[in-house]
């Protein structure tokens, strides 16, 4: 994390460098600021009216930070029926298809679980002059949750019956397309875990990394695998589960009652093993895997095949980072080769 912070900051710091500042009033900079400022007034605008129009009175709205690619903020509002209630809201630039849709109906699909927390949608759109929002309660993220609970509801969850009609018939993938960090994430509906996790994420990992020595290696292990297949014998009957996709420590929580919650998806329908593919950053104790294992007994070969769940991860990092990930993913494509 400190690298990556480093790694940002060396690059604000650059980038700042070379704007062309100027005492005009009408400086590039001033301009691009105030277009910002005109379309946050207008996505803020848009959500105002879809509430209004669905019965939700507006009472005060105010900020809360951002990240690279949204800001954020809380809405206090009464609900049709009376109600008060805090929203949180992504506002950004991009269109609502392209920034929330996947993560709002990834949302939704845990949410259906009545499982583990999480926060449920009220609505996700375009503001008519560029941008878009989604909304979704607000959670009061303080508390501490016991580790085995939280294990226990990630892994009903996971045997949970399908929102989707197509992951009810046994396929694998998602309705939309949607990212994992910045990288897009292709969702198309399969009738094979192994030819969904091959093509759908490592294969297209690796070619976004363009590393003829990954290549190489990856190409290596397909051949010694029979197209990852050998890797899963003994693993049973593989159904469709809806997983987070970026359960990292980063991406889930309590609320102040001790409830865990998780958000920030980048959700699809796989193998429950793939969930822990990101466990190497997640900070899951003894505590959590008991719970869990409860649910969901360790299956036959797990521990082989956890590799192949890091490196898809491994390597999305370095595809958005650069830098040792390319290696760390390299090594982890040994161990299965």
């Amino acid at each position: 994390l400190a690298t990556m912070v480093r790694r940002a900051a060396c690059a604000l710091v650059a980038a700042v460098a070379v704007l062309p500042f100027a005492s005009s009033s009408r400086s590039p900079l001033r301009t691009r600021s105030s277009l910002r400022a005109a379309r946050a007034r207008a996505v803020m605008s848009a959500q105002t009216d879809w509430l209004e129009a669905n019965g939700y009175t507006v009472e005060k709205s105010s900020g809360s930070g951002g990240s690279g690619w949204a800001s954020f903020s809380r809405l206090s509002v009464v609900k049709p029926d009376g109600t008060p209630q805090d929203l949180f809201v992504k506002t950004a630039s991009r269109s609502a298809k392209e920034m929330f849709e996947g993560e709002a109906l990834g949302l939704r699909a845990m949410y259906d679980t009545h499982t583990v927390r999480v926060p449920e949608v009220v609505h996700y759109g375009d503001s008519p002059s560029g941008g878009s929002y989604m909304m979704m309660e607000y959670l009061d993220l303080r508390g501490s949750a016991n580790p085995e609970e939280f294990g226990r509801l990630m892994g009903r969850m996971h045997l949970a019956e399908p929102t989707h009609e197509e992951a009810r018939a046994g396929k694998f993938g998602f309705p939309v397309d949607n990212t994992i960090g910045g990288t897009p994430q292709l969702n198309p509906w399969a009738g094979e875990w192994v030819d969904f996790f091959r093509e759908s994420r490592m294969d297209y990992q690796v070619q976004r990394a363009g590393s003829s020595e990954l290549s190489r290696v990856w190409d290596q292990v397909k051949r010694d695998t029979d197209g990852l297949r050998a890797l899963f014998e003994g693993a049973g009957p593989i159904t469709p589960s809806i997983v987070h996709g970026d359960l990292w420590s980063g991406n889930y929580a309590a609320t102040a009652d001790g409830v865990p919650t998780i958000y920030d998806p980048a959700c699809y329908y796989g193998h429950h093993e793939a969930e822990w593919g990101m466990s190497w950053c997640a900070s899951f104790g003894p505590g959590f895997w008991k719970g869990y294992r409860e649910v969901i007994p360790e299956a036959e070969g797990f521990q082989a095949r956890r590799p192949l769940y890091q490196a898809y991860h491994i390597i999305n990092h370095y595809n958005l980072f650069g830098g040792g990930y390319l290696h760390q993913g390299i090594g982890l494509l040994n161990q299965l080769a």
